[in-house]
């Protein structure tokens, strides 16, 4: 069973979450958490140490804690597939492939994916959904290694970097992300439901193993109602770079 802090830490990450506590507010004082869950003040302390060592509340020494993010986003300081980032919201993740098929890798694929020429990948175009509802096309290029794992799971299945580590024990480790914006034509307008020409996110990014081995390169496009980006600094950690736009 988790330590009582722990449980704590949670329950107060939930009351961010639905903004019970919203962001610039303050946390009430230790001896009113204290008094609510039933703990010394002692055992607060090390929950609110967990949340501000998370980026969630800020610490002022001799002051009430000031709430500095909420949880229903994407560090873009650790790595989760949809499906998990999903779970973390309590939202239902689905996916389905509309095409799959393998090609010789183009000038691109080698340079992102580290492959010799001739070298055979997998495309494989997903639509992604959160509650039934269209919100995420992936257009993913798996390394010619891997590409065998991936190549028999199931259509709808809700999570390929689960059913990869079930299957191969392969980690997706680190991940290099690039962010702008593009408009939607026509295929993608279809699936997405959204007019052709509507603005999209897109997320063009590379996976590694733990040894720095690229697994995949995926042009993700997101429907921008349904899924923002946030940016959250702060003087110790800042885990995103600003780039020029090529």
């Amino acid at each position: 069973m988790s330590a009582r802090h722990e449980e704590i830490a949670e329950a107060l990450r939930r009351a961010i979450d639905r903004e019970e506590y919203t962001v610039g507010s303050l946390l009430p004082p230790e001896t009113e958490l204290a008094a609510r869950y039933g703990v010394s003040r002692g055992t607060v302390r090390q929950a609110v140490a967990t949340l501000t060592a998370e980026g969630l509340i800020g610490s002022r020494q001799g002051a009430r804690r000031v709430v500095l993010a909420g949880r229903r986003s994407q560090s873009f300081a650790e790595l989760r597939s949809f499906a998990q980032w999903a779970r973390a919201m309590g939202r239902e993740a689905t996916g389905r492939v509309i095409t799959q098929e393998y090609r010789t890798a183009t000038a691109e694929d080698r340079v992102r994916l580290q492959l010799a020429p001739g070298a055979q990948v997998l495309h494989v175009l997903r639509l992604r959904g959160l509650d039934g509802q269209p919100v995420l096309l992936e257009r993913t290029v798996y390394a010619d290694w891997i590409a065998p794992a991936v190549e028999p799971i199931e259509e709808d299945c809700p999570s390929v970097t689960q059913r990869l580590l079930d299957d191969t024990g392969l980690v997706f480790a680190y991940g290099e992300h690039v962010i702008d914006a593009v408009a939607a034509g026509a295929r993608d307008a279809e699936l997405l439901t959204v007019r052709r020409t509507s603005p999209l996110l897109r997320v063009r990014r590379v996976t590694t193993t733990r040894e720095g081995r690229p697994v995949e390169w995926s042009d993700d496009r997101y429907r921008p109602d349904a899924v923002t980006f946030s940016v959250h600094n702060s003087i110790g950690n800042n885990a995103l770079a600003r780039k020029t736009a090529e």
